[in-house]
């Protein structure tokens, strides 16, 4: 099964990982840590809440114009 893994620079340093399917988030020092992690996390919540997959997630990036944009920076 695959799933979706959106790995963002901590404000701390190091990095949050999310997965949208599940709603399971977490951290890492390094991007692979932050993986292994979010794999553990994925993993221990489908032991309790079995997703059925219809296919491979699609993740695309959106680009923001005007106010959202100047707000995000």
């Amino acid at each position: 099964m695959q799933v979706s893994a959106v790995l963002t620079p901590a404000e701390e340093g190091g990095y949050i990982a999310y997965n949208p399917e599940t709603g399971s988030t977490t951290q890492g020092e390094t991007i692979e840590e932050a993986l292994a992690n979010l794999k553990e996390a994925v993993e221990l919540y489908l032991e309790v809440a079995p997703m059925h997959a219809k296919g491979p997630p699609i993740l695309t990036m959106l680009t923001l114009d005007g106010h959202a944009a100047a707000a995000a920076a």
